[in-house]
């Protein structure tokens, strides 16, 4: 018997899924057959993606919100699209795109059309991806360029760590003890110390 299965996506960790989930159960889907992912679409080694796949047979249902769930760019959406359609015997529906539902491309001229609107929607995916990343990137050297930081806060060195350190070095006090006087994490510390000691050899 065949079944409707839905693969939803998000891009990272801190966005949330629920609107996807809602929407997939008002079309009439159990959760049980709703894949998901928090995860980039830059790598289509994604688990919920795979397990999917794994689960589909033929005359089942993909349902997906936008082409761009499917694959990261237009070549990547087309081996895709043929495999499951093809390959294993499944149909696709898109929500945001009516045109691309294979349970309604029966005809030869509407599956015709279809695959032209395919190709071009992949595309477009395909460039608009491109061009959040080059704005993101113009960004971050725009950033750079006025002098701003970006990330972490970066921690300077406290006033008291070369007399901390030359104890350290003369072994009056331990690593530990060094760390924890200037709250300093393991990594941080001994960048620090690096830092610090080419500081010494400049000078």
């Amino acid at each position: 018997m065949s079944k409707t299965v839905a693969y939803i996506r998000v891009s990272s960790k801190e966005q949330n899924l629920s609107r996807q989930i809602d929407e997939m159960k008002k079309l009439g889907l159990e959760e049980k057959y709703i894949y998901e992912d928090k995860a980039s679409g830059k790598d289509m080694d994604r688990i919920g993606y795979q397990y999917m796949k794994k689960s589909l047979e033929k005359g089942d249902l993909l349902v997906v919100k936008s082409i761009d769930r499917i694959g990261r760019n237009s070549k990547e959406i087309m081996k895709e699209w043929q495999e499951i359609t093809h390959d294993l015997g499944a149909d696709i529906k898109v929500i945001d795109m009516p045109l691309l539902d294979t349970t309604q491309q029966k005809d030869l001229l509407v599956t015709f059309v279809s695959d032209i609107v395919l190709q071009i929607l992949a595309f477009v995916s395909e460039k608009e991806r491109a061009n959040i990343l080059k704005r993101q990137a113009e960004g971050i050297a725009a950033a750079k360029a006025r002098g701003k930081h970006l990330g972490r806060p970066r921690k300077e060195i406290p006033v008291e760590f070369p007399i901390l350190y030359k104890q350290w070095k003369n072994g009056k006090i331990m690593a530990v003890e060094f760390m924890k006087t200037v709250n300093m994490t393991n990594g941080t510390f001994y960048q620090k110390v690096k830092e610090y000691e080419k500081s010494l050899s400049v000078g």
